[in-house]
């Protein structure tokens, strides 16, 4: 069956890609690791994708324990982001590498306009929806700027779709008042915990900040995170 335009479209993105020798990022266990490679080879009949090995062993580890792996990674202005799975260790030009399937799921979009703060596991951020006493979900902030919210929730207890706004949003930092925002998810992908169990990744935008709450945002920020 010939490819469709989406079809080659994604093909065409992912090649230029590995063509560049360009850089994709995955976070695996709950973002206490970050397998940091280069993507070196996209089947043009889309079956498998290649990937370079880490130079961190644990990474390596840990990417392959998972059985679906959501990656990223940045060319120019532009961000794109797809999920493969079934990752196997391969020799790939006379190097080690990783084989995954084809992705997917590809998504690409501009890089955000702020920079983001990365955030430490300790002390931990959250991100709580409810609404009318009923629980949404909670989970856990991995990064954080003016632009908006990376997090991460296990279960999921709800599917997040891009295009959703989840209203008075509660962000909780130890130490400080909570803070109420409203989201709108941007994109979500699935993703891993540290025992294996599953869950989501979604990158949401703050929506109509007030400037107090920009402010809050700012310094909490400046207080937990390191630029990234």
């Amino acid at each position: 069956m010939p490819l469709s335009d989406v079809q080659l479209a994604e093909i065409a993105v992912l090649h230029g890609l590995a063509v560049e020798g360009g850089s994709v990022v995955a976070h695996l266990e709950g973002g206490a690791l970050k397998f940091l490679s280069r993507l070196h080879f996209i089947d043009p009949e889309r079956r498998y994708m290649v990937v370079a090995s880490s130079e961190d062993a644990a990474a390596n580890a840990a990417l392959l324990a998972v059985t679906r792996v959501h990656f990223r990674a940045e060319v120019g202005e532009w961000c794109i982001e797809f999920t493969a799975a079934d990752p196997e260790p391969i020799v790939h030009g006379g190097a080690a590498a990783i084989r995954l399937r084809y992705p997917e799921t590809i998504a690409s979009r501009r890089r955000r306009a702020f920079e983001r703060a990365s955030v430490p596991a300790e002390p931990p951020l959250r991100c709580i929806a409810s609404a009318e006493g009923v629980l949404y979900f909670e989970a856990n902030i991995f990064d954080i700027s003016l632009g908006g919210i990376g997090i991460l929730q296990a279960g999921p207890n709800i599917a997040l779709e891009a295009g959703m706004v989840l209203k008075g949003c509660r962000i909780e930092c130890l130490g400080r008042e909570p803070l109420r925002v409203d989201l709108e998810v941007r994109h979500a992908g699935p993703a891993a915990l540290a025992d294996g169990g599953p869950a989501q990744r979604a990158g949401c935008r703050f929506l109509n900040l007030s400037p107090a709450s920009m402010d809050q945002i700012e310094l909490i920020a400046k207080i937990i995170g390191k630029k990234v």
